[in-house]
């Protein structure tokens, strides 16, 4: 079984290890001269932690991670604590599988040094997908043809491949941008700052986590516009201009704003959800899929659950089977991915309140369920088993 899967992000590479787990010989086909990931913080909760385990490469993602002890919400104005939940030792014992926080660059180098030099083939442009009854091809800027039994596009919130089996179909900018940065811990250390934090305001929200061993805080500071930004991570913001976005706001987060260095700001986008991600044998994975707003941390994992079942699903698939297994992917995946992506476009919204009645019904509501269940409502996805074969949804229609 030979497979091609386009596009060398985390989700493309969790998806070549898996399918190098499940026996297939992969073609792992990037556009980019070298292995190279911007970005700053990422979370990686125990539904994204219990495949990278499966994958081998949990324990060098978790040397670079820091772990959590809680997550705590707070209010906007006066930094007040609205509830906090448990991650740590306890999500660990909980769900069998540690909640990480890690520098995006160092989950993404993990996931490279696993993969054998020799299934990358770097400084390749892919410039259409095609296929017969009995092969899938692709097409690269040099005119040269590539051919396997399946292609995997993991290409990416911008997805040519999305376009070229379902029609047109843009990115669409959610109403949010964000600034982020980081902060060697140095700078920040006489702030008391919680191990992971959310302020929630009118219109705005911001986070906070410990990376790369406690060495850096990754900041994201996220407001409402009507005003498109830019999907950029290296766009730089204005002097001063997060500051005055979050004016008013605890003296904890415009000490972490002010003290920040190159602050970035870069407009969140997300796609319309599908109703199938394959056709014959081509499918979509990870943000070309499924793309979301980030107000759940469930962007990554849901790439790496996807590269999990897709790899559970071609074990002993011979090649004129592939495209019924990918329909098995589809099914397994789809709900739970779409279903991803609307509960975070809640919680964006739930986040973004006003001042008044409903912002203090949803504070009573989280301080509530914090002390019945100890973990976030959220909690509830990272059990699932995405290898569990009894998780199968409706089928692609």
């Amino acid at each position: 079984m030979r497979a091609i899967v386009v596009g060398a992000g985390i989700g493309g590479l969790a998806a070549t290890l898996s399918l190098r787990r499940a026996g297939v010989d992969v073609t792992l086909v990037e556009q980019t001269a070298r292995f190279t990931e911007v970005g700053a913080g990422i979370q990686l909760a125990p539904n994204a932690t219990r495949e990278l385990r499966r994958l081998d490469v949990l324990d060098a993602v978790a040397a670079q991670a820091a772990r959590p002890a809680h997550v705590s919400f707070h209010t906007w104005s006066d930094g007040s604590e609205i509830c906090r939940y448990a991650l740590g030792r306890e999500a660990e014992e909980e769900f069998g599988a540690p909640y990480l926080v890690v520098h995006r660059a160092d989950l993404h180098g993990a996931l490279a040094a696993a993969v054998p030099r020799e299934s990358v083939r770097l400084n390749t442009t892919v410039v259409a997908i095609g296929q017969d009854d009995d092969y899938a091809q692709v097409m690269t800027a040099t005119g040269e043809r590539l051919t396997a039994d399946l292609v995997v596009a993991a290409d990416g919130i911008r997805s040519s491949a999305r376009q070229w089996l379902f029609g047109e179909d843009e990115a669409v900018f959610s109403g949010t941008a964000a600034y982020r940065a980081l902060l060697p811990s140095d700078e920040v250390k006489d702030l008391g700052l919680p191990p992971l934090a959310v302020w929630l305001g009118p219109d705005r929200h911001f986070v906070h986590y410990w990376v790369r061993r406690g060495e850096l805080l990754n900041v994201v500071a996220v407001f409402s516009t009507e005003e498109l930004a830019q999907e950029s991570w290296t766009a730089r913001a204005e002097p001063g201009e997060q500051l005055r976005e979050f004016a008013g706001w605890d003296a904890r987060v415009l000490s972490v704003l002010e003290r920040a260095g190159h602050v970035f700001r870069y407009g969140i986008h997300t796609r319309t959800p599908l109703a199938r991600w394959n056709v014959g044998r081509v499918t979509l994975l990870g943000d070309s899929a499924h793309a979301m707003v980030p107000f759940q941390a469930q962007g990554a994992a849901q790439a790496i659950l996807d590269a999990a079942v897709l790899g559970d699903v071609l074990v002993g698939v011979m090649p004129a089977e592939v495209p019924g297994a990918l329909e098995r992917y589809v099914r397994r995946r789809l709900a739970g991915a779409t279903g991803m992506q609307a509960a975070s476009a809640r919680a964006g919204r739930d986040f973004h309140l006003p001042d008044g009645a409903e912002a203090q019904a949803r504070n009573a509501r989280m301080a509530g369920y914090a002390a019945e269940h100890r973990f976030m409502p959220q909690a509830t996805a990272w059990r699932a088993d995405a290898l569990d074969r009894h998780s199968e949804g409706p089928g692609p229609r």
